[in-house]
């Protein structure tokens, strides 16, 4: 049942944590984060996915990562793998690229006193910058492993002909995308399988759609259906059909609660014959073309956090 990350010696449990939802916005008391970090690791997760621009804005860069170090200072977090990732800032709260080796250097090793480490497990960029080569940003992250300051690299909103370049400069142990019933566009087009095919390991971010999307799902009859046939919950039955994309996938769904992040945890519970997983396909809608390169414009939040370019922002975060 377990996954390995990558090519690597690591082992993990099949669902992980996406923090985000801990401080992207600074609503939630920092006790209440860390209740939500430990009930996480109490049900057997064992990876938890952070960012330096899960905050407000600028001015609390690290938010979430410093939460992080929070919660696992206090327990024995010998098994946890905290993943990070560097490459965009958030000027007055907006979404914007920064992948120059000189700003990721600074980003990585500002992560590594955020999240009190010595070495950062696992470091992807978050999103190409259309300003900077591809090979100049994963190339400083080659300098920065190098060097010792990150273990393994990922990369996140990338293609398959942006992996296929930065494995020219480094091995490439993550891709970190969205994916999930409603965006099924690297299952259907193959990519999930390139990354299997080339020992990646494929971080499905949003799975249970994303933002408000998750509350679709419980308007769905298919998943309505196959909830209560496997006396399981909606959001445990899109995450089961994920892990069935794959031995390499690894989803990561949010948690903002106590209850959720426990959920999630037992979907690996959940058993879909291929029947069902056929069934849960059909939710899926149109097919988009792969993304393998930078949008050329980056997203705007307004005032109130409401994503303006949503087609762009959507990939990022």
């Amino acid at each position: 049942m377990r996954r390995k990350l990558g090519g690597t010696d690591i082992n993990l449990f099949p669902v992980g944590l996406g923090a985000m939802p801990l401080g992207i916005r600074g609503s939630i008391p920092l006790q209440d984060a860390i209740r939500v970090i430990h009930a996480a690791i109490d049900a057997g997760m064992e990876f938890i996915d952070t960012a330096n621009v899960y905050c407000t804005d600028n001015q609390d860069l690290g938010l979430n990562e410093r939460t992080i170090a929070s919660a696992l200072k206090s327990i024995d977090s010998s098994r946890i793998v905290v993943a990070t990732k560097g490459g965009l800032v958030r000027p007055q709260g907006r979404w914007e690229r920064r992948g120059s080796p000189q700003e990721l250097r600074i980003a990585c090793e500002q992560s590594v006193r955020d999240l009190k480490v010595d070495v950062i497990q696992l470091y992807q960029l978050h999103a190409p910058d259309p300003m900077i080569p591809f090979s100049d940003s994963v190339g400083e992250l080659a300098r920065l492993q190098h060097e010792g300051k990150i273990q393994h690299i990922g990369l996140s909103n990338v293609g398959e002909s942006l992996v296929r370049e930065a494995m020219e400069i480094a091995v490439i142990a993550t891709v970190q995308n969205r994916c999930n019933v409603y965006y099924q566009n690297d299952v259907r087009n193959g990519f999930v399988d390139f990354c299997a095919k080339h020992s990646i390991t494929y971080i499905a971010y949003s799975p249970v759609g994303g933002g408000s999307r998750h509350e679709l799902l419980r308007y769905e009859p298919i998943l309505e259906e196959l909830a209560a046939k496997h006396e399981a919950t909606v959001y445990q039955i899109v995450l089961a059909w994920l892990l069935q994309k794959g031995d390499n996938v690894l989803p990561i769904p949010g948690a903002s609660k106590i209850s959720s992040a426990v959920s999630s945890a037992h979907a690996v519970n959940v058993n879909l014959s291929a029947e069902d997983v056929s069934r849960v396909d059909s939710l899926g809608g149109a097919w988009r073309p792969p993304f393998n390169s930078a949008p050329k414009t980056a997203p705007v939040l307004n005032a109130t956090g409401g994503i303006v370019n949503f087609e762009v922002a959507h990939f990022l975060i």
